[in-house]
């Protein structure tokens, strides 16, 4: 994910369908994250807790994942520079620092959540403490990110998580989906106390940290403006496409199954019991477990990407500093072992508040590719899809925000409304410059 390996794309559209598929990659990173225990939590919850209702949230998710990933790609293609350093040079330094803020403390508190799931599942499969599974993944990780062996470790994660995917998706066939009931789904509600979930799921493909760091891998991949039309397929397939599915799947086998809003990793793998019968729940453990290891690694690479670039560091390991980010957080992971709690609820709540960061990211992105940072502007129809998926984002946002406040503030509720109104007030200066420079124009 970090090396410097460049592809030869020029060749793709003669090449077999082998060929094209090695080719892609920079997108299937994102989408590997956003495939992770946090999504997983969210789509089993919302269909546990709500059955089908939220179902236009799902599909919405996977829409919104693309566009958001193709206006990153195309401010990265059109650039061939790192997010951070594009936004330094065309709107300051005080508004990279609150970019790489934003995304380095929503990448932080999900990062420790998903080293808290990493540990819990390890711990259940082999019975060894937590905590210990805990420091070991971090020092695994801290090795195999700096050595950049990490692939392997990735690899087995990535068919366990495959191993889940095809399993919900063969429940499909096997589980008594209402129709009907499903199809009420589509019309857009935000029932009584499921605002959190409905975040968590979009949060889930239109994260802050999948739109951050695409800019990286295309870069660590070697793509430029030539490879645009390789790039935009790598985000349809990956997000679109396999993500869409993915979403799908686990949600409705979910609806039909669980009944009940209080879940935990054993309940929600009663999800896949009509199918697997008595081995529902290891599989769905080794599912979890797969999902989180995978994204664990994506997920450490963004603060370092981010601080390095706006440092002025390489982005690769070659870069002994950017290297020594990426051992710090690694290691700074470890403390996610040890914190209390339920997971499920946890990887929800981290999706939600990533949600709160992920409209001003949006945003920048869209500023920008109005702007003289690229050689071509945002076309008509690119400009009014990023506007709704401010929106819709925002939308969701809020009303996680006025959720939280809905038992009063208390330091988690009174940090996530400092957060959104921070990033509120930024929103609305960008926008009013924006203003301001088209009036002067």
């Amino acid at each position: 994910m970090s090396s410097t390996e460049t592809v030869d794309s020029s060749a793709v559209s003669k090449g077999t369908l082998g060929e094209y598929a090695e080719a892609m990659g920079p997108s299937w990173i994102a989408g590997a994250i956003a495939a992770g225990p946090a999504t997983i939590a969210s789509l089993v919850t919302a269909g546990g807790a709500f059955g089908y209702s939220l179902l236009w949230v799902v599909v919405l998710s996977a829409g919104a994942g693309a566009l958001a990933q193709y206006l990153a790609m195309r401010l990265g293609l059109l650039t061939e520079r790192g997010i951070v350093a594009v936004v330094e040079d065309h709107l300051g330094e005080t508004w990279a620092w609150l970019l790489v803020g934003d995304a380095v403390l929503a990448a932080g508190v999900a990062q420790l959540v998903i080293m808290k799931t990493v540990a819990t599942v390890s711990a259940t499969v082999t019975g060894i403490d937590a905590r210990i599974w805990g420091v070991a993944w971090a020092l695994i990780l801290a090795a195999g990110l700096a050595g950049g062996g990490y692939r392997f470790l990735e690899l087995a994660a990535k068919v366990l998580v495959l191993l889940v995917v095809v399993a919900f998706v063969a429940s499909l066939f096997v589980v008594p989906i209402d129709a009907g009931a499903a199809a009420t789904g589509l019309i857009p509600s935000v029932p009584s106390g499921s605002a959190l979930v409905a975040a968590g799921i979009l949060g889930g493909a239109v994260h802050i940290t999948l739109i951050t760091m695409h800019s990286y891998t295309m870069r660590a991949r070697g793509w430029t403006r030539d490879d645009y039309d390789l790039a935009t397929v790598d985000v349809g397939a990956s997000m679109l496409v396999a993500f869409g599915i993915y979403s799908l799947a686990i949600f409705l086998v979910t609806a039909s199954v669980l009944t009940s809003g209080d879940l935990t990793t054993v309940g929600a793998a009663e999800a896949l019991g009509p199918l697997v019968g008595d081995s529902a729940r290891w599989l769905f453990l080794l599912g979890l477990w797969g999902a989180a290891v995978s994204t664990l690694g994506g997920n450490t690479i963004v603060p370092p990407f981010l601080l390095a670039d706006k440092l002025g560091w390489g982005t690769t390991i070659e870069d002994s500093r950017y290297r020594g980010l990426l051992v710090a957080v690694a290691l700074l992971s470890a403390p996610g072992a040890f914190i209390g709690g339920n997971v499920l609820g946890q990887l929800v709540l981290v999706l939600a508040l990533g949600t709160v960061g992920t409209p001003f990211v949006i945003a920048l992105v869209l500023y920008l590719l109005n702007s003289d940072a690229v050689p071509e502007s945002n076309s008509l129809v690119a400009n009014v899809g990023g506007l709704a998926l401010i929106a819709v984002s925002g939308g969701l946002a809020a009303n996680f925000v006025v959720e939280q406040l809905g038992g009063g503030i208390g330091p988690l509720s009174g940090f996530v409304l400092a957060f959104a109104v921070a990033l509120g007030i930024a929103m609305a200066g960008l926008g009013g410059k924006f203003l301001r420079e088209e009036l002067l124009a």
